[in-house]
């Protein structure tokens, strides 16, 4: 565990994504040990949003919070199920030099960034949920810190995929001079297929947790595993912020 956490600590401070460290046009990281420890991270968070419904004594409060400690993980586990695939077929589409082990790192570095900082707003979030009675608000709290989260991860990737196409350009130099044509690398086509597959992680990621509520726990409702799938995530963010605004006087 000591070495997962110091191979986490290694993609969190950039040294894991430098240039030195990415020679030969991939990132090297520990992919199994690595994901071991981001479903810990997850459930780590889980826990903080199952602490609302036992400090309010919601209905069953010790189910929701393991609920919601084992959902956290699997939203991030189904997401990248769903998403994965067609980010490799367009990387594969635009004549990408990344195989599918460099593409499968890539991703796994920026779940560990966005795991990593769920993780560490834990007890922020936590502390929320033992100081307040505002369920509308818990859920607002951590759709923003899932979307902070989120952003910095993904920011990370892109990052990532910067170094790699400097790395990159003197292969393909090389390979021009042997072949006479220059091979596709990491350049701008590669870049936009990674930021379309971001925007498209982030809307099913959201409509994901939908799907999997309650995370939080309402303490009005009853306890159940998964609500009817009525409505959707925008919708009901929509929803709690007006509520909210409402509650508190604004408008």
């Amino acid at each position: 565990m000591r070495r997962t956490l110091g191979e986490l600590d290694r993609i969190l401070r950039g040294r894991a994504t430098t240039a030195d460290a990415m020679r030969g046009g991939t990132i090297r990281i520990p992919t199994v040990r690595l994901g071991v420890l981001l479903i810990v991270l997850g459930m780590t968070y889980g826990v903080s949003m199952g602490t609302f419904a036992v400090t309010n004594r919601a209905d069953a409060a010790p189910m929701q919070l393991l609920s919601s400690m084992l959902k956290v993980p699997l939203l991030f586990a189904l997401t990248l199920v769903v998403t994965f695939p067609s980010l490799y077929v367009f990387n594969a589409l635009v004549g990408s030099r990344l195989g599918l082990p460099s593409v499968w790192r890539l991703i796994i570095a920026a779940l560990a960034v966005m795991l990593a900082l769920l993780a560490s707003f834990g007890p922020i979030a936590a502390f929320f949920s033992f100081t307040t009675e505002n369920y509308a608000f818990m859920l607002l709290l951590h759709v923003v810190v899932f979307t902070v989260s989120g952003v910095i991860g993904l920011r990370v990737l892109l990052r990532t995929l910067e170094r790699l196409a400097t790395t990159a350009d003197a292969d393909e130099d090389d390979d021009a001079d042997e072949d006479g044509a220059a091979t596709v690398g990491i350049g701008a086509p590669v870049r936009g297929v990674f930021l379309i597959w971001i925007i498209v992680f982030g809307l099913v990621g959201a409509q994901m947790a939908w799907v999997l509520r309650p995370f939080v726990g309402n303490p009005d409702a009853p306890f159940a595993w998964l609500r009817e799938r009525d409505s959707n995530f925008f919708e009901s963010v929509w929803t709690m912020l007006t509520r909210l605004l409402l509650s508190s006087g604004v408008g």
